[in-house]
């Protein structure tokens, strides 16, 4: 495993800290940390950033959706730009047709009380640390407009996201079966067509959003109903997305969760590239696969955008985390769940998914969440993981880092067995409890 975020590891040594962005954009509790206000001077500050111009704002199925879309336009129109309203759109689209920004009013996975702000730059670029702290630096800053501003309604942007979408990654799906959850979210008027325009017999779920059931028992953080689907239709298979289509995870047709890692290596075997980016939480038993068919592993910190550096930066076009955030920038701009589902039907070729999924090994994993009263990795927490990981040597490791939102230090065990791992994951926990101090 080689590579990380270079960008992030120098702010972070500089003891730079962001205020409001988040591991993807800003978000909270709406009326509570996520205001109208803020919203507001979101859409002048990241407007005032780009240089002004056309600014495409696009979000997901909640209730609050449409007042924030309305502060967020307020606030590109004082800087200047011509705020150009999509509705709802998942966020893929609005990452490929945004000309000079574009911005996403959604929480993604979150439930309902939360929303946000999505930031994409010129091309569909995820903001790297630095452009974010540059915009949270024009937050509190007077106006400073560069035209008039304007906003305007965005026409047939959904219809132009398909197009692009069936032409790039679709593939005759005649004679397959599959459940489609929607999490109530930003694809539920457009995935099931697109599959079924594609040939495939389609059963949706999760499609019928009303402003507060957004990934509510269903979706990419919940599979339970989608597994339910799968095994009582006798479906082939099943896909979920998250709330603003990102994020995509997939069940075979025994309802067995079959997650991003294992999909990011059936398509990276089913295209034959040499180059893959993956995150630092992801499977080793995916590394071991990697290695085996001569494929360049890069990994990342946690974070879809990290992965979408590193690809972009040695010219890679298959990543993601095990998540569910997957990329394939094969004529795309960023993660795109619809995109991954089109291309993981597609890299069956003919056979079930679980045999395709039986391909890559899996380690056990075990992850405890340790309350503490410090947020950090001290100089011993280090000194004993980097010890342990030295004996382990390649059978199993382990993974420490602080939550970037919670009070917590997240630990990561990984072995061939579940009692391996859990034994290692309890040993390192009790140290962090230890040196830090639980809350």
């Amino acid at each position: 495993m080689a590579d990380s975020s270079t960008g992030r590891q120098e702010l972070l040594a500089s003891g730079v800290a962001r205020k409001h962005f988040g591991t993807d954009g800003v978000r909270g509790v709406v009326g509570e940390s996520l205001t109208l206000d803020l919203v507001e001077k979101l859409g002048r500050a990241t407007t005032t950033w780009a240089g002004g111009g056309n600014v495409l704002v696009g979000r997901d199925t909640r209730g609050s959706g449409p007042e924030l879309e309305e502060a967020l336009a307020r606030g590109i129109v004082d800087a200047g730009g011509t705020a150009i309203l999509g509705g709802v759109l998942p966020t893929p689209a609005v990452a490929l047709l945004a000309e000079d920004l574009g911005l996403v009013v959604s929480a993604s996975h979150n439930p309902p009380e939360y929303n946000g702000v999505k930031v994409f730059g010129r091309g569909g670029r995820k903001l790297g640390d630095a452009d974010e702290l540059a915009i949270e630096a024009l937050l509190d800053e007077p106006s400073r407009r560069t035209g008039p501003g304007s906003v305007e309604s965005g026409e047939g942007l959904a219809e132009r996201y398909v197009e692009h979408v069936v032409q790039q990654f679709g593939s005759d799906l005649s004679g397959l079966s599959l459940a489609v959850d929607c999490a109530n979210g930003a694809f539920s008027a457009i995935a099931p067509g697109v599959f079924e325009r594609l040939g495939a017999t389609v059963t949706p779920i999760a499609t019928s959003p009303d402003g507060t059931n957004i990934n509510l028992r269903c979706g990419a953080t919940d599979l339970a109903l989608l597994a339910e689907t799968v095994r009582t239709h006798g479906l082939d298979l099943g896909v979920a997305f998250d709330g603003d289509g990102d994020r995509m995870l997939a069940v075979d047709a025994q309802g067995v969760t079959v997650d991003g890692d294992q999909i990011i290596a059936i398509i990276a075997l089913a295209m034959g590239v040499d180059l893959v980016a993956v995150t630092s939480m992801t499977n080793l038993g995916f590394h071991r696969l990697m290695t085996d068919h001569g494929v360049r592993v890069l990994t990342t910190d946690v974070g879809d955008r990290y992965v979408l550096e590193a690809l972009r930066r040695e010219g890679g076009v298959v990543g993601g985390e095990q998540s569910g955030h997957l990329i394939i920038l094969d004529a795309h701009v960023t993660g795109d769940g619809l995109a991954a589902a089109l291309v993981l039907c597609r890299s069956l070729a003919g056979r079930t998914l679980a045999e395709a999924a039986a391909v890559m090994p899996r380690f056990a994993q075990v992850l405890e969440n340790v309350r503490v009263s410090r947020r950090e990795v001290t100089p011993t927490i280090a000194d004993a993981v980097a010890e342990l990981n030295r004996e382990l040597a390649g059978t199993g490791r382990i993974l420490v880092r602080p939550s970037g939102t919670e009070p917590v230090v997240r630990v990561l065990a990984e072995a061939e067995s579940e009692e391996e791992a859990t034994t290692l994951c309890g040993r390192v926990a009790h140290l962090v409890r230890e040196e830090l101090g639980a809350s």
